[in-house]
């Protein structure tokens, strides 16, 4: 009889957290951020800095390089943003500081490898991509909005084939609630016609909410720390599911 109670409070556990919502025909915008929702990126980055870490783990340990270079990051976002140009920089600025005096030359083309190597890593889609885009592409006009380097951005677009099944393009500096409001705009469209989806509560979520839009978060298995919130997300507008194909059954059509 125990074992019976604790399988019925499991099931039930399971359907209160799953989505309910339903969104129909008022939402005219749908909006996909790119990196970790459509296609593989923070991994490449975390491999890099792995095998940064091990060049100089003769001065500090894996755990103190990658709290050095977070610290350089986010020193430099203002001037460098986001992608991998900035973080090749602050990788060789992080490690040219662990070098002091006495720069190691073999270390720091060694880097210089690595960070080209990441620039042309292959752009690798996540799994029921292509299905959603296709099935969503009939009954919306479906959009990319990205924060990174304009040329890096546009390099992966291009190589991902998805290019035909959008109908604006977005590279933005950051994407904060000024930044939507002004997207917005550009694309005539109301906040409550507006549906955004992506793994980053910090950039694709709460800035949504924030207007009144609708927003639907996918968490990715790793993620770069400065996109990461601790509070819990309580909205009206918002939805989380496990994986893209799962938001297919969230809207009334299908």
């Amino acid at each position: 009889m125990v074992k019976k109670r604790a399988i019925v409070k499991v099931v039930l556990l399971q359907i209160q957290t799953m989505p309910s919502k339903k969104y129909s025909d008022h939402i005219k915008v749908i909006a996909f951020d790119a990196d970790d929702t459509l296609w593989v990126n923070e991994p490449y980055f975390q491999e890099m800095e792995k095998a940064c870490g091990e060049l100089y783990k003769d001065i500090v340990s894996h755990e103190e390089f990658g709290r050095r270079l977070y610290q350089t990051e986010i020193e430099n976002l203002p001037l460098y943003g986001f992608g991998s140009k900035g973080f090749l920089l602050c990788m060789l600025e992080t490690a040219m500081k662990l070098d002091g005096e006495s720069p190691s030359s073999q270390r720091l083309n060694e880097i210089f490898k690595l960070g080209k190597e990441l620039m042309a890593k292959p752009v690798v889609l996540l799994d029921g991509v292509r299905e959603v885009l296709e099935t969503l592409q009939h009954h919306f006009r479906l959009i990319v909005v990205t924060k990174g380097d304009l040329l890096e951005q546009e390099r992966k677009l291009r190589r991902s084939g998805l290019e035909s099944y959008f109908h604006h393009i977005e590279i933005a500096s950051d994407k904060k609630e000024n930044d939507y409001r002004k997207l917005l705009n550009h694309l005539d469209c109301t906040p409550e016609e507006f549906l955004m989806i992506g793994n980053s509560l910090k950039s694709d979520i709460l800035p949504v909410l924030a207007l009144n839009g609708h927003a639907i978060y996918i968490p990715y298995h790793v993620t770069w720390i400065h996109e990461k919130v601790s509070e819990p997300v309580e909205h009206a507008n918002y939805a989380k599911v496990d994986s893209l194909r799962e938001i297919l059954p969230l809207f009334e059509f299908y």
